[in-house]
């Protein structure tokens, strides 16, 4: 049986999006106003993807916040849940972002989150040169992986996509061994229930 990590991710990103922000990017997180409702704009992203590659095991969030500053914002967390080097994944980044500028003339942040088992595959920008014109897009990376050597440290935080990070890493960690696997799923369970999770 093939592990689902889509609707999982799908659904705790939904859930829990302010905590989603604070652990994987807390600078933008500390930049935007959480005293004022953010809202998930499905519809609207899944019109401007709808031509795409959808085969792809991808999560896309399209999410309208509030700075500090009090301007309304768009945010394109892209989260990539394929598992695997992409290579097309940068120039899909940079697709989406300018299909909703072109669309809603917002300024779009795209964020991406890369729960591959890689050590070494980063995709942070995507740019073409023509005829003395550039286009470009730098966007922030966090690589699950990263986190694979403080699983313990991990499991003392509070915030709940430390415990989202390390059943990803553990998920990928014990594929093919049931017995392993079922002493994670334990040691997480016991966790959850000491903290009234």
């Amino acid at each position: 049986m093939d592990d689902d990590y889509d609707t999982p991710w799908k659904e705790v990103v939904t859930h829990h999006f302010p905590e989603f922000m604070a652990f994987y990017f807390p600078q933008a997180h500390a930049a935007i106003d959480w005293s004022r409702p953010h809202d998930f704009l499905d519809q609207e992203f899944a019109a401007l993807s709808r031509d795409a590659e959808l085969g792809k095991r991808v999560l896309d969030k399209l999410v309208r916040i509030h700075l500090h500053t009090g301007a309304e914002q768009w945010v394109l967390v892209h989260l990539e849940v394929q598992g695997q080097y992409d290579r097309d994944f940068a120039e899909r980044l940079f697709v989406y972002n300018y299909r909703v500028y072109d669309r809603y003339r917002r300024p779009v942040a795209s964020l991406a989150l890369l729960t591959d088992a890689g050590k070494h595959w980063r995709p942070s920008a995507f740019s073409y040169r023509l005829l003395g014109c550039k286009m470009r897009i730098d966007f922030p990376v966090v690589k699950l992986h990263d986190y694979a050597g403080d699983i313990d440290h991990l499991l003392t935080l509070d915030n709940p996509f430390a415990l989202v990070t390390v059943a990803h890493l553990l998920t990928q960690k014990t594929k093919g061994n049931a017995h392993r696997r079922r002493i994670a799923k334990w040691r997480l369970t016991k966790l959850l229930y000491q903290r009234n999770w």
